[in-house]
């Protein structure tokens, strides 16, 4: 392979010659081999907006030569389209803050930009990497910014989902909302509710969900660029300060604000724990819907069987013919990744120290793939369970005339020790509470029939019981 020679602060070595990073980037490989994997493709992309951004800004603010400047931002476009992906080398985990990240960049634009202008790979008095690409900027703005773009590009899609489980879920409720069927409380019968209301419910929350991840997404609309090193702008003109924020909302198509307080900004990332803190209030619910759904259809002889899911795969290996819920699986663990990556987030936030939080790297790996793990089990969810889920309407009838729940009607009139010694008396014999109740003359049959009515308990109750019979 043929090499050229590269020099930094710590000393030369050789990279490939046809390689558009350079030294520090290739240093960086050799020091960070953690993950095996690259930079996520959108924080790439951001990076490359970011860097367009400033060369525009000083470019007209005179402090960039107006070739030297569009030879970085043609640089910066082809990697906003896309194009050389395979030149960001460094792991996602890194230690140094992002700087390995951000010199990555700077280096892969230099040497496209040497060679848009007809220079050679390597020769940096043509687009250095620190002095050109870099220029007015720091690591620790370019870093925190370029992650708040890829939160607020990545952000969007997971919604998408959500908003089409909510609406899934949502149709189901309608569809269900005839089916009467036992609710349960600790596992236990409880009282009569509507198979729609209980899927009105889940609808509900993961709505509740979507308005929380809208609102999150305003924390990464304030960004830090300009700040440089610590916040206090150390080498960022007027002109550059001025205009950099609006020129990367151009840039980017995304609506950001430069923050008010830029070392505030710098220093802290509780802006990137609300957003994981979000997204594990949401994998909760979802584990929490998907743990119903299994319990609601196991089975199928055996179990609750109130509703069908959509058969997907063989289920076992050595068991013919059984079927898993294994859409509603994947979606608890899913969520118990991003519960976990959440638990990451957090410590790394609050490692930060003094002037600069140093680990934000493995925060914005554990926080990009929290949210493409979210869309990916929304994505399925909707598609491979919710919308095929059927009601076992006969399963739900019987299971509601077996129980005793329906007692908890008869409290009103009978008082709570009366109605619970009915229960108990039915439990023991088989004999339903109606009949009970008509054989001991508690009330007539006719308001038996009102009262123990399933359909009138599924909602409130439209007249205030008075009458009551003494225990």
């Amino acid at each position: 392979m043929k090499t050229r020679m590269e020099s930094d602060s710590i000393g030369s070595m050789n990279v490939p010659a046809n390689a558009y990073y350079g030294v520090q980037s290739f240093r960086a490989k050799n020091n960070f081999s953690i993950t095996g994997r690259q930079l996520h493709p959108v924080f790439i992309q951001s990076l490359a907006q970011i860097k367009k951004a400033a060369a525009v800004t000083n470019r007209n603010a005179g402090h960039l030569k107006a070739d030297v400047a569009n030879a970085i931002i043609r640089a910066c476009e082809e990697i906003i389209g896309g194009k050389l992906r395979s030149q960001f080398i460094v792991d996602p985990i890194q230690g140094g803050a992002g700087t390995s990240a951000n010199m990555n960049a700077n280096e892969v634009i230099a040497n496209r930009a040497i060679e848009l202008l007809g220079g050679r790979k390597g020769d940096y008095s043509v687009v250095h990497p620190n002095d050109h690409v870099n220029m007015s900027q720091s690591t620790n703005d370019v870093f925190p910014t370029a992650g708040k773009l890829t939160v607020l590009k990545l952000l969007p899609r997971a919604v998408r989902q959500l908003e089409r489980l909510a609406d899934a879920l949502d149709g189901k409720a309608d569809e269900f909302d005839d089916v009467l069927k036992m609710g349960r409380t600790q596992l236990q019968d409880a009282v009569p509710i509507r198979l729609g209301q209980e899927f009105g419910a889940y609808a509900g929350a993961v709505r509740r969900d979507v308005a929380r991840l809208r609102h999150v997404q305003d924390e990464m609309r304030v960004v830090n660029l300009g700040g440089t090193a610590v916040g206090t702008c150390l080498n960022a003109s007027p002109a550059y300060l001025y205009n950099i924020t609006a020129n990367l909302q151009k840039v980017s198509g995304l609506r950001l604000r430069q923050a008010d307080d830029m070392i505030d900004a710098t220093q802290n990332l509780d802006g990137f724990v609300a957003v994981s803190g979000t997204l594990k209030t949401c994998a909760v619910d979802l584990s929490k819907i998907a743990n119903d759904l299994r319990l609601l259809s196991s089975g199928p002889r055996t179990g609750l069987m109130e509703i069908a899911l959509p058969a997907m795969q063989n289920g076992s290996s050595i068991m013919p013919g059984k079927v898993n819920p294994v859409i509603p699986e994947v979606v608890s663990q899913a969520a118990f990744n991003i519960i976990g990556n959440d638990q990451a987030i957090t410590m790394a936030a609050e490692a930060g120290q003094m002037e600069l939080n140093a680990f934000e790297p493995v925060l914005f790996y554990n926080l990009f793939e929290s949210i493409e793990c979210l869309e990916g089990a929304v994505s399925t969810f909707v598609d491979n369970c919710v919308s095929g889920i059927a009601a076992n309407r006969e399963v739900c009838r019987r299971h509601l005339e077996e129980s005793v729940g329906t007692v908890t009607a008869l409290s009103p009139y009978l008082g709570y020790e009366r109605a619970a010694r009915l229960a108990k008396e039915s439990l023991r014999t088989g004999v339903p509470v109606r009949k009970l109740a008509v054989r001991e003359g508690l009330l007539s049959e006719e308001k038996l029939n009102e009262v123990l009515d399933p359909a009138s308990m599924t909602g409130p109750a439209l007249t205030v019981h008075t009458e009551r019979i003494s225990v």
